[in-house]
């Protein structure tokens, strides 16, 4: 008797794309799991198994895409291309990424809301936010060594690019009409490094 195959990691994808259509229709605090057990064509208790809360699911697809997102940053690392060109391409990535996840921003910033009050969400944005100063650090670093850049705290200018590109996301969410988050990220992150190369 051949064993069961394990279906874990297919499971865990229905769960999360059924997650992702139910807040994405309902809002994070209005979906309950019974619903996205029922998108799922999941038994509560098979849920149950996989996730234990909503903010779990979540978290879950904070980190996916995280994880995606810096793995292919990451590989940009090593190219034989200069500091400037390795953060345009870190953009491209980013932009790649919000562009497939559109649907689940404003969730994310839903969950944000909750951030003060959930130390599950704090952690997964704490774990991103280091993650992403320790990728991009060095590279500013690389382009300051290089004479490439004139800043003079590489943490720092890494710190102010994020927050180009949260701040622009953030905009994004309040007004989509006005925004076109493709180009304004492309052009505060140009202006940026407009501001900082030699």
């Amino acid at each position: 008797m051949s064993p069961k195959p394990d279906v874990s990691e297919e499971r865990i994808e229905q769960i999360t794309e059924a997650a992702t259509k139910v807040f994405a229709e309902q809002g994070f605090d209005k979906a309950r799991m019974d619903d996205i057990a029922n998108e799922a064509k999941l038994s509560k208790g098979t849920l149950y198994l996989y996730f234990k809360s909503k903010d779990a699911i979540i978290k879950h697809l904070l980190d996916k895409l995280f994880e995606r997102e810096f793995a292919d940053m990451r590989s940009q690392l090593d190219t034989p291309t200069n500091a400037r060109e390795k953060l345009l391409k870190f953009a491209e990535i980013i932009i790649a990424d919000l562009q497939n996840w559109s649907r689940l921003i404003p969730i994310m910033y839903e969950f944000l809301g909750r951030l003060f009050r959930q130390s599950i969400v704090q952690q997964a944005f704490k774990e991103y936010m280091n993650t992403y100063l320790d990728v991009i650090t060095p590279v500013i670093q690389q382009g300051m060594d290089a004479g490439e850049f004139s800043a003079t705290d590489a943490e720092e200018t890494a710190i102010t690019i994020g927050a180009v590109f949260e701040g622009t996301i953030l905009l994004w969410v309040y007004d989509p009409t006005r925004i076109d988050l493709e180009k304004h990220l492309r052009s505060g992150v140009e202006l940026l490094l407009k501001g900082i190369t030699q």
